[in-house]
C-alpha cells in the first residue's frame, strides 16, 4: 500500500493522479487494518491539496518547510539569549546548507 501511494507522485498528469488517488483511498478504506482506514480518511480529506501538486508541476513546499523546521530548532537553542542580529546571522547562515532535490 505504501508503493502504491508513492506511485500517485509518477502519474504523467492530474487526472492519472486523480483515479490512482481514488483507488488508493478504497483500497485503504476496504482494509482490515484500522489506521491504514483512518489515514484513507486523512488522504480523502486532503485529496483536492494533494492533486494541487499536479497543477504546479510538481512544486513543492518541502525545502521551504524544512527551512522554517531549522529556524524553529535553531530558535529553541538560543532560548534566553539576547542578541537578535546574531540569531539573524544564524538563520542565514542556514542557506549555506546543500539542499538535494528529489523528483
Amino acid at each position: 500500500m505504501k508503493e502504491e501511494l508513492r506511485n500517485i507522485w509518477h502519474q504523467p498528469d492530474k487526472l492519472s493522479a486523480q483515479n490512482a488517488l481514488d483507488e488508493w483511498v478504497k483500497k485503504a478504506a476496504a482494509s482490515d487494518v484500522n489506521m491504514l482506514k483512518q489515514f484513507s480518511k486523512t488522504i480523502a480529506a486532503h485529496r483536492s491539496g494533494i492533486l494541487a501538486y499536479f497543477d504546479f508541476n510538481g512544486l513543492s513546499t518541502g525545502p521551504l518547510e524544512g527551512t522554517n523546521n531549522k529556524i524553529k530548532t535553531l530558535h529553541k537553542m538560543a532560548y534566553g539569549f539576547r542578541d537578535v542580529e546574531f540569531f539573524k546571522l544564524k538563520i542565514m547562515a542556514l542557506h549555506e546548507t546543500n539542499y538535494v532535490l528529489v523528483g
